[in-house]
């Protein structure tokens, strides 16, 4: 039982860092645009391009980590993969959350929270 739910998960997060590294890559200008407004009161003003590339990295990792760790699951080939994908996921997610604090977005980083527990979740099962 435990493994569908960390299948369940995973799957979520592939989806959740895929689509959002996908947006990234396809509407960076866009992007990179409208993070410059949200953090232009904050340190992060004149750095957003390379953060913004440092996340986009970081969350094509976690989706690939977390879709070859779901096909792991599935074919009961063995659990690091998934395990590596939650922790990337927990990374990204952190780092967002340090971001939306520090802009004062605080319903952001209420967001944010939501997409944590899960992932913490997978980390927990699959350790």
């Amino acid at each position: 039982m435990n493994n569908v739910a960390s299948i369940l998960i995973l799957i979520f997060l592939a989806l959740t860092f895929l689509q959002s590294g996908y947006e990234k890559v396809f509407y960076w200008k866009d992007n990179v645009s409208w993070l410059k407004e949200h953090f232009s009161k904050t340190i992060l003003k004149d750095q957003v391009p390379l953060a913004l590339l440092h996340l986009l990295i970081l969350e094509l990792i976690s989706g690939i980590l977390c879709v070859v760790g779901a096909i792991q699951l599935l074919t009961k080939s063995g659990r690091e993969f998934g395990f590596y994908g939650a922790i990337f996921s927990c990374i990204c997610l952190l780092m967002m959350l340090f971001g939306q604090r520090l802009a004062k977005d605080y319903d952001g980083a209420r967001t944010i929270v939501i997409y944590f527990i899960p992932a913490v979740m997978a980390v927990y099962w699959l350790n």
